[in-house]
């Protein structure tokens, strides 16, 4: 499969990473995907931003790697058949940032 006909698809090159990962500070890059935590004043706030995230990543049909500790919720982003960060990544992180 050539992921490369499709935009959402296309791999983000090292520049591209760099430049999101300097427009949006809080996140990383770890083993390959973007991850950043972000941490609520309640269990109860840590869900509602999960749930927003939710329905954000239903709409956007781009699914996150979601981990939740109490008050504390940990995304991973990586476009899997792609092989990698592609934009569909950044715009979910992104759109993550606008919830919190």
């Amino acid at each position: 499969m050539d992921v490369s006909m499709s935009a959402d698809h296309a791999r983000l090159s090292e520049t591209e990473v760099t430049f999101f990962l300097v427009e949006h500070g809080a996140w990383d890059v770890v083993d390959g995907a973007l991850c950043r935590s972000f941490t609520f004043d309640s269990f109860g706030a840590a869900i509602g931003f999960v749930t927003a995230v939710a329905i954000e990543a239903e709409r956007m049909n781009h699914h996150p790697d979601i981990d939740i500790r109490w008050t504390t919720v940990r995304i991973s982003l990586t476009t899997h058949d792609a092989g990698g960060l592609t934009s569909k990544d950044t715009h979910l992180a992104a759109a993550m940032d606008a919830l919190a």
